[in-house]
């Protein structure tokens, strides 16, 4: 039986949402931008391209270890019936998980959130290959998308929610304390979660794969100034910005910026903005956090999680954490 598919309409994910928070970052200092913007058409298209480079070895190794623990990461959620992805990109990951771990026979229930309307569309194509599979797509925010899964559930079954390729590390300390705290005020006991978190490597490791040779994440950066023009009406000069990742050791965290090539003024009409930046002057797009094995577990469980098991790609530095709804 092939994949049933449904989907959820949009959170707000509007232009006035979209403006408002545009002229709000913008405005700080730091100028910052929110990297849940990157991922227009374009911006999701550049990152699985990103995630194809060998210099990043997230997918990589994180596809690797679901293929093989699959059937472990199964046996460690008692009655599962539903899975819950958030931001599953292109729904490769989560296709190896289901073939990797289940009996064909059984019914899943899969729902699949994200705010990019064009990612959820790739992940369903992926996933109604699957037999024996009523998939949903919730194009929300992960907040909206739990609480709609949550009012869904199947009654007698367990649910794992997936956050996967290492998403965790977008957001600063307390913003993933908030975070992981509000997937466990979605679930019940028993229910699960399984998180893939980038570990700490080299620091030339880190800075190829966030500044690759062939200037993919420069593009990916890049992309969501080109988002602004086009969708709020703003005229950044897309030639007179440059890519810069750096490795804050401090913060245990690699950084995106867009640095200003010159003295600019710069307009974004919906956002009834207009401002100057001098020449080096950055906008900060993205912080990366990377951690250690026994810190994931350490942050889960001040969530309210406890450890069911873990396990760790030692050569490309990549860990799966499963964890219990205590």
């Amino acid at each position: 039986m092939a994949a049933r598919v449904s989907s959820r309409q949009p959170a707000d994910t509007s232009r006035e949402h979209f403006a408002s928070d545009v002229q709000y970052y913008l405005g700080l200092q730091p100028r910052q931008l929110p990297s849940r913007y990157f991922y227009d058409a374009l911006g999701s298209a550049l990152f699985e391209a990103v995630c194809e480079l060998p210099w990043y070895r997230v997918k990589r190794a994180e596809l690797g270890l679901l293929a093989a623990r699959g059937r472990e990461i199964f046996d460690g959620v008692d009655h599962l019936s539903t899975i819950v992805e958030l931001g599953g990109g292109s729904g490769e990951k989560l296709v190896a998980l289901v073939e990797a771990g289940r009996a064909l026979s059984t019914r899943l229930d899969l729902h699949l959130i994200d705010v990019s309307r064009s990612a959820l569309a790739i992940s369903a194509r992926m996933l109604s290959t699957l037999d024996h599979v009523h998939l949903v797509t919730h194009e929300a925010t992960y907040e909206t998308g739990l609480a709609e899964v949550a009012r869904e559930r199947r009654a007698g079954g367990a649910t794992l929610v997936l956050f996967l390729g290492s998403n965790i590390g977008n957001f600063d300390p307390p913003g993933a304390a908030a975070m992981l705290t509000g997937i466990r005020g979605s679930l019940v006991r028993g229910d699960a979660l399984l998180i893939g978190a980038d570990l700490v490597k080299s620091e030339r490791t880190l800075l190829l794969a966030y500044d690759d040779p062939l200037g993919v994440t420069a593009a990916f950066n890049r992309n969501l100034l080109v988002r602004i023009n086009r969708e709020l009406d703003g005229d950044f000069d897309i030639d007179a910005f440059r890519h810069r990742a750096v490795w804050n050791g401090a913060a245990s965290r690699v950084e995106m910026h867009l640095v200003s090539a010159r003295r600019q003024t710069i307009r974004v009409g919906a956002a009834r903005l207009a401002f100057e930046m001098r020449e080096g002057e950055t906008i900060w797009t993205e912080s990366s956090y990377k951690y250690e094995p026994a810190g994931i577990v350490e942050m889960l469980a001040r969530a309210g999680f406890s450890l069911v098991g873990q396990w760790v790609d030692d050569v490309d530095r990549f860990a799966l954490t499963l964890v219990q709804a205590a």
